[in-house]
């Protein structure tokens, strides 16, 4: 039995405890401020049903990290059929959210016009590509919708986490350098394979040193759309010591026909990982540039070398 001063038995009571102060306090959960605009995820490439369910499983990984995300999928090379073109979906938002703010006129609630960008267009690429940006910024010019675009993924410490977790699965490269055992398979030396030309290849560089950090062996960059560049690279590694390669490739995947990696690996005579696909990391950084561009959340930490 218990007064309103407290338990009568003497037995002790479960009291809510106080939230923490400081630095050390856990932050309040994130949520999608009321009428922000749409996360627009621009997907290069040939459109395939692969390439979708890819797209959807990186704007679920965002939804899912930002409750309430408006998070759409445009296709820099659709059909507006089954494939909705980039330009198609800005000028969609672009009409909802002008019908939202006439029927809240129309019930007679006092809001505010709508004003700022309609979208957030995010390029679903990990390095510079200056032929599919020009693509994806002449959609957003054509739609005539106000909205931003940001950079591409990368290069980002979570791009290395997400590279070394592909060359795991594939058996070249160890889960875990802490741990005491080894890979039978395991690469030293590794091709990080962009598309983009050069300046890809200097932007993949960076990613490379955080990977070579992770996993101790050489990392170089090269281009899949360079001829002879990636045999140049392979070349270069078995001249500095390294016997067993692997190719890497530093790419989502819907940006370049996979045929493509496979036969620049057989040429240069090395395994391959597969691409980066959705890993979660992507949805993350997809997520990251869209909060960036509106000012509402820091970009997420990679995690560190082991």
């Amino acid at each position: 039995m218990s007064s309103p001063t407290g338990p009568a038995s003497g037995l002790p009571v479960r009291m809510p405890r106080p939230r923490q102060p400081g630095r050390h306090r856990r932050p309040e959960p994130l949520v999608a401020p009321e009428g922000a605009p749409a996360l627009v995820l621009a997907v290069p490439g040939a459109p395939s049903a692969a390439t979708r369910s890819l797209a959807e499983e990186v704007v679920s990984i965002a939804r899912s990290e930002l409750p309430g995300l408006d998070a759409r999928i445009g296709f820099v090379d659709g059909d507006d059929a089954e494939f909705p073109t980039l330009r198609a979906v800005l000028t969609r938002a672009a009409e909802e959210r002008t019908a939202r703010f006439e029927r809240a006129v129309a019930a007679g609630l006092e809001v505010k016009e709508p004003d700022g960008p309609v979208a957030v267009v995010v390029p679903l690429l990990a390095g510079p590509d200056s032929a599919l940006l020009r693509q994806i910024r002449q959609s957003v010019m054509d739609s005539r919708v106000a909205a931003d675009l940001t950079d591409v993924l990368g290069p980002h410490p979570l791009l290395a986490e997400a590279l070394h977790v592909r060359l795991s699965e594939a058996g070249l490269a160890r889960a875990d350098r802490a741990r005491l055992f080894t890979v039978a398979t395991a690469a030293d030396g590794i091709i990080l394979a962009s598309v983009g030309g050069e300046e890809a290849v200097q932007a993949a560089g960076i990613t490379g040193m955080l990977l070579a950090a992770r996993l101790a062996v050489p990392v170089m960059a090269a281009a899949l759309d360079q001829e002879g560049s990636i045999s140049s690279v392979a070349e270069q590694l078995r001249g500095s010591g390294s016997q067993q390669l692997a190719l890497a490739p530093y790419l989502v995947g819907p940006e370049i026909n996979p045929a493509l990696s496979a036969a620049a690996a057989e040429e240069a005579g090395c395994a391959m990982a597969e691409p980066l696909g959705a890993y979660p990391a992507i949805g993350k950084l997809a997520l990251a540039k869209y909060t960036t561009a509106l000012g509402i959340a820091p970009q997420p930490q990679g995690t560190p070398v082991r």
